[in-house]
């Protein structure tokens, strides 16, 4: 049997309404369990697909420094220091703070 996108969208609603397992589902309700898995696996990969999002604009932004504070302290690192030098930073913090 063929189901219209509509008739599908509405077996799919149903199911998620239903709490039961997809297989379970489509059982009880004369469907072919096969196929509705197949459908419930389409449905699962629209939702989840990526959609890259580009900005109308170049961001002519760029950061000089990080600055971290904690209550009256304040400490400005260049950006781009590398990860060795800012773990040793911040090790270095926890035994004087």
């Amino acid at each position: 049997m063929t189901y219209s996108k509509e008739e599908k969208a509405m077996w799919l609603e149903d199911w998620a309404k239903s709490g039961k397992g997809a297989w379970t589902y489509a059982k009880e309700n004369g469907l072919i369990p096969q196929t509705f898995v197949t459908w419930t696996k389409k449905k699962e990969k629209e939702a989840t697909e990526f959609v890259e999002i580009k900005p109308k604009s170049k961001l002519k932004f760029q950061a000089s420094e990080i600055l971290i504070e904690k209550g009256d302290i304040k400490i400005h690192l260049p950006y781009g220091m590398s990860g060795n030098e800012l773990s040793s930073i911040i090790e270095s913090l926890r035994v004087v703070l």
